[in-house]
C-alpha cells in the first residue's frame, strides 16, 4: 500500500491530532464544568436533580455520537476523509462557542437548558464523525508494521484534550478568582476561547491532502455507492461490526470513562476533594500515564492488539473497587486528629429566618475540612463539604488515578489500528465509526450518569456505581477473548 515517508507521516499525524485534540477539548469543557452548569442552566431548588440533569445533558452528547458516525462516516466514504472531518471540526467549535453565550436559567427560564441541550447534541454529532476520520486518515498513511504506533498518537488526543480543558479552566479560575469564575461569567471563557483554537486547526487542516488510498479508489471509480448498506447489509461485515462493538469498544469505552471522568466526579462528589486540588490530581496523573498510549500502541505491533486490550479490561474489572475504596479511605477524616477548629455564623441569603454556618477543621497531618451548613429554599439545612488533602494523601491519590489511566492506555492505545484492520478501505470510515461511537458514546459516555444515579438508590453506597463499568467490561472481556483475532498487520487496502 502507498504510505507516507517518515517526515510526511509526522505532518499527517500532527494535522489530524491537533484538530482532534481541540474537538476533545471542546467536548470535555462541558463535563469538567458540570457542577457550575447545573447551577447556571437548571432550577436551583434541588442541586442533586440539577446535577443529574446536567450529566444527562452531557450524556446526550454521547448518545447521538453513533448517528454522527453514520452521517459523517457515509460522507467520508463517499467524498473523502479530509473535507468530512474538516466539517466536523467547524460544527464542534461553533456549538462550543455558542454554549458560552447562552443566557442562564435565571434570565430566560426553561429555554436555557433547551438551548444547551441542542448545542450539546450538535457537539455529539460532530464528534461522531471526527474520530473515524482522523484514525482512518493516519492509518491509511502508515506502514502496516508500525500502524499501532502511529495511530496511537491520535489516541493521546482525547486525554490531552481533557488535560488542556482542565488546564484552561484552572488558569482562568485563578486569574479571575473563584467567586467570579463560579458565580459570575468567568466559567464562560473556556467555551469562548475554543473558537481561537478551532480557527487555528481549520487553517492546519485546509493544507492536508486526501488519503492516498481513498484518492486511488476514487480515481479508479471503486468508492462505495452506499457505504451504510455495504457496511451493515453485508452479513460478514455486519458480523465484524458487532464483534468490534461487543468484543472491544464497549469494554474500552467504560474503562476509559471510569478511569478519567467518573474518577474526577468521584473525587468531587464522594470524596469531597477541593475543586482545584481534585483537578490538579487528575492533571498530574494524566501527565504521568499519557505516554503509555504510545508505548502500548507500539507494543501492539509486536504482541497483538487484542492481547493488550483484554488485559486492560481485566485489570479494570478486578481492581476498580479496591482502588475506589482506597480513594474513599484517603478522604476519610474520622480517624485524624483535629488541631484547630473555627466556626462562623452568618444570615442565610436564601432563607430569611435561617443562618449559614461555616466550620473549618485543621488536622495534624496538614489536611483541612471546610463544612458549610446552609438553608435551601425549603428552609432545610444542607451541608457542603470541601476537603484539602495533605501532601502524602494527595500523591497517593495521584498514583491511584494514574494506575486507572494506565488501564485506559492499554485498551485505548491499540484500538484505532485494531478497528482499521477489521474493515476494507471503501467502507472503513462508516464501518469502524459506528461500533467505536456506540461503545464509547453509549456504554462509555453513560458511565458518569448511570454510576452517579445508582449511588442515589436506597441501600446503595459510594462504590455501588462501579458495578456498571465492571459488568460491561467483564462481558466485553469474555466475548473479546473468545471471538476476536489477535492477527496484526493486515493489509488495509482490502
Amino acid at each position: 500500500m502507498p504510505t507516507a515517508p517518515e517526515k510526511g507521516i509526522w505532518k499527517i499525524i500532527t494535522a489530524s491530532s491537533v484538530g482532534t485534540l481541540i474537538e476533545w477539548y471542546d467536548f470535555y469543557i462541558f463535563g469538567s464544568l458540570s457542577t457550575i452548569i447545573a447551577a447556571k442552566f437548571f432550577p436551583s431548588e434541588n442541586p442533586t436533580a440539577a446535577l443529574l440533569s446536567t450529566l444527562a445533558t452531557f450524556a446526550a452528547g454521547f448518545i447521538v455520537r453513533p448517528f454522527g458516525a453514520l452521517v459523517f462516516g457515509r460522507l467520508g466514504d463517499l467524498i473523502g476523509r479530509k473535507y468530512t472531518f474538516l466539517l466536523t471540526l467547524i460544527l464542534m467549535g461553533t456549538s462550543t462557542f455558542l454554549i458560552g453565550l447562552v443566557p442562564t436559567y435565571e434570565s430566560i427560564g426553561a429555554l436555557a437548558p433547551i438551548l444547551v441541550l441542542v448545542l450539546r447534541l450538535v457537539q455529539g454529532l460532530a464528534l461522531g464523525g471526527e474520530y473515524g476520520g482522523a484514525a482512518t486518515y493516519v492509518a491509511e498513511h502508515s506502514p502496516a508494521h508500525r500502524r499501532g504506533y502511529y495511530t496511537s498518537w491520535i489516541q493521546t488526543t482525547a486525554t490531552l484534550g481533557l488535560f488542556l480543558s482542565l488546564g484552561v479552566i484552572l488558569s482562568i479560575r485563578r486569574i479571575m478568582g473563584v467567586e467570579d469564575f463560579e458565580n459570575g461569567n468567568g466559567w464562560r471563557f473556556p467555551f469562548l476561547l475554543s473558537i481561537v483554537l478551532v480557527i487555528v486547526s481549520i487553517f492546519i487542516r485546509l493544507k492536508m491532502s486526501e488519503s492516498p488510498l481513498f484518492a486511488k479508489l476514487k480515481s479508479e471509480g471503486k468508492t462505495s455507492v452506499n457505504p451504510i448498506k455495504e457496511s451493515f447489509g453485508n452479513k460478514l461485515n455486519f458480523k465484524m461490526v458487532l464483534l468490534a462493538l461487543f468484543g472491544a469498544t464497549m469494554g474500552q469505552g467504560v474503562i476509559w470513562y471510569t478511569g478519567q471522568f467518573y474518577a474526577q466526579s468521584f473525587l468531587l462528589t464522594k470524596c469531597f476533594i477541593d475543586y482545584e486540588q481534585a483537578n490538579s490530581i487528575i492533571l498530574i496523573a494524566l501527565v504521568i500515564a499519557t505516554p503509555f498510549f504510545i508505548i502500548f500502541g507500539a507494543l501492539s505491533d509486536k504482541w497483538g492488539r487484542k492481547n493488550i486490550m483484554m488485559v486492560g479490561m481485566l485489570l479494570g474489572v478486578l481492581l476498580y473497587r479496591p482502588i475506589f475504596q482506597q480513594l474513599l479511605n484517603l478522604s476519610d477524616t474520622s480517624k485524624r486528629t483535629v488541631t484547630e477548629q473555627t466556626s462562623n455564623v452568618v444570615q442565610s441569603t436564601v432563607f430569611a429566618s435561617a443562618s449559614d454556618t461555616t466550620t473549618l477543621k485543621k488536622f495534624d497531618d496538614g489536611s483541612e475540612l471546610k463544612m458549610v451548613s446552609h438553608a435551601n429554599p425549603k428552609g432545610e439545612h444542607e451541608i457542603k463539604k470541601t476537603l484539602i488533602l495533605d501532601t502524602t494523601s494527595k500523591w497517593k491519590m495521584i498514583f491511584l488515578i494514574a494506575v486507572m489511566v494506565l488501564f485506559v492506555t492499554m485498551v485505548y492505545g491499540p484500538i484505532a489500528a485494531f478497528l482499521v484492520e477489521m474493515f476494507p478501505t471503501k467502507i472503513r470510515y462508516t464501518s469502524m465509526s459506528l461500533p467505536y461511537h456506540i461503545g464509547n458514546g453509549i456504554f462509555g459516555g453513560l458511565v458518569p450518569f448511570i454510576a452517579t444515579l445508582i449511588t442515589t438508590i436506597p441501600g446503595s453506597n459510594a462504590l455501588s456505581g462501579l458495578w456498571y463499568p465492571i459488568i460491561v467490561a467483564a462481558l466485553c472481556f469474555i466475548i473479546g477473548s473468545l471471538y476476536l483475532s489477535n492477527k496484526m498487520d493486515k493489509d488495509v487496502t482490502d
